[in-house]
C-alpha cells in the first residue's frame, strides 16, 4: 500500500476500473490474496519508458476459496502487466491476463460444495 498514490486506480484484465482511494484498494487486494495466497509474478521482461512499466510474464497460484478450506488446485497463465509510476509510487497498475485457469478452478468449487 506504501507504495501506491493516493488516486491509485487498478484496471482488471476485464477492463474494469477500481479507485476509491487506500481503503478500497486495501480491501480488494486483501479479498484477492486472502483467495490466492500465494500470488506471484514471474517476469520475463520488464520494458520502461518515462512513467510507464511493462511486464511480461507468467502469474502463478493457489485457489482457496475460502479460509477454513484446503487449496483447490494451482493455476498458471501468461500476462502483461502496466504500471504508471508518479513520483516514485504506482498511480495506476493495469492486468492483461487471461483469467480462465483460475476460473476453471472456482467452477469446480461451487459444484464441489452442492
Amino acid at each position: 500500500m506504501q507504495l501506491m498514490t493516493n488516486d491509485h486506480v487498478l484496471i482488471d484484465s476485464l477492463g474494469h476500473r477500481l479507485s476509491g482511494g487506500p481503503g478500497a484498494l486495501r480491501a480488494a487486494w486483501a479479498g484477492y490474496f486472502g483467495m490466492v495466497p500465494d500470488y506471484q509474478i514471474k517476469a520475463k521482461a520488464i520494458f520502461a519508458q518515462g512513467n510507464s512499466v511493462i511486464i511480461v510474464g507468467v502469474a502463478s497460484g493457489c485457489y482457496l476459496p475460502s479460509t477454513n478450506m484446503e487449496s483447490l488446485g494451482t493455476w498458471e497463465t501468461p500476462g502483461a502487466w502496466r504500471a504508471v509510476v508518479r513520483r516514485g509510487r504506482v498511480a495506476e497498475w493495469q492486468v492483461y491476463a487471461d483469467n480462465e485457469p483460475i476460473r476453471e478452478l472456482m467452477r469446480h468449487a461451487s459444484t464441489r460444495r452442492v
